[in-house]
């Protein structure tokens, strides 16, 4: 049976007197989109299970601002990322782990500026941190052996440079891993960065995603592992369209964690 899942608010530990080790930033896509849902609960099913005293902002938390900015709508990102600098401060935040790459980048890379100073890690950055530490074991089962290809989001990728831990951790598993022609620093977007996850196609030969979904369909992966909710989303898309949904799976690190432990 299914463990009774504890997802405590920073409001209802302040309230205690408490502080959580973490703040699992949910973002909008993990807390709207019922696809990144799940990605979501994985987290916090991790988090569970290995102890990690950590709370998310539940109602409090508001968009990042980073689809404003990447829009150009400068004066929206400001307001955003201000209101949640000021409640982050009050709650004397620290470190924060969200699982969506672009909470990642802006949180860590431009809210300094704006006075907002963290500790931010990706989850698969904490995940793989969790395996070093010998606090999180990961095996094999349902992929042990499976071929899986891993897509590099450009916020984790290109412009963090995180490509190793997510890589890692897939070799927890056991499974074959093998690389798409454009990756790591190469990699292909899927199609919904730049704020393009928002808007209508542009004119052009083929979308984005379709053509990362052609490269991945060439490495006979029967599973491609993301670390991105938009990313997710394009592939799903793309693979929908090749009419290959019901032979290969999307998944995300946590999903890939949570599915191979049993939890």
């Amino acid at each position: 049976m299914n463990k009774p899942l504890v997802i405590p608010t920073m409001a209802e530990m302040y309230a205690a007197g408490d502080k959580p080790e973490i703040l699992f930033w949910v973002g909008c896509a993990g807390s709207f989109d019922q696809r990144a849902q799940r990605i979501t609960v994985a987290m916090c099913k991790i988090l569970n299970e290995v102890g990690i005293k950590f709370a998310v902002l539940g109602k409090e938390e508001n968009c990042t601002g980073d689809p404003a900015r990447r829009a150009g709508n400068e004066f929206v990102f400001q307001t955003q990322a201000q209101q949640n600098i000021m409640l982050l401060n009050m709650y004397e935040v620290k470190k924060i782990v969200t699982a969506c790459p672009h909470c990642f980048n802006i949180l860590k890379n431009e809210y300094p500026a704006l006075g907002g100073s963290y500790e931010v890690l990706h989850h698969s950055q904490f995940l793989q941190s969790l395996v070093n530490e010998g606090k999180l074991k990961v095996q094999g089962g349902e992929f042990k052996g499976k071929k899986i290809t891993y897509h590099d989001s450009c916020y984790l990728g290109r412009a963090n440079e995180v490509y190793e831990a997510p890589r890692e951790l897939l070799a927890q598993l056991d499974a074959d891993l093998v690389e798409m022609k454009r990756s790591r620093a190469n990699g292909l977007c899927c199609g919904a960065g730049g704020a393009q996850m928002f808007k209508e196609d542009e004119k052009g030969n083929k979308r984005i995603n379709t053509a990362r979904t052609e490269e991945l369909l060439e490495t006979n992966a029967t599973i491609v592992a993301a670390n991105c909710p938009f990313c997710i989303t394009m592939l799903q898309d793309g693979i929908k369209e090749k009419e290959r949904q019901d032979s290969i799976m999307v998944l995300d690190l946590s999903e890939l964690i949570v599915k191979s432990n049993g939890l």
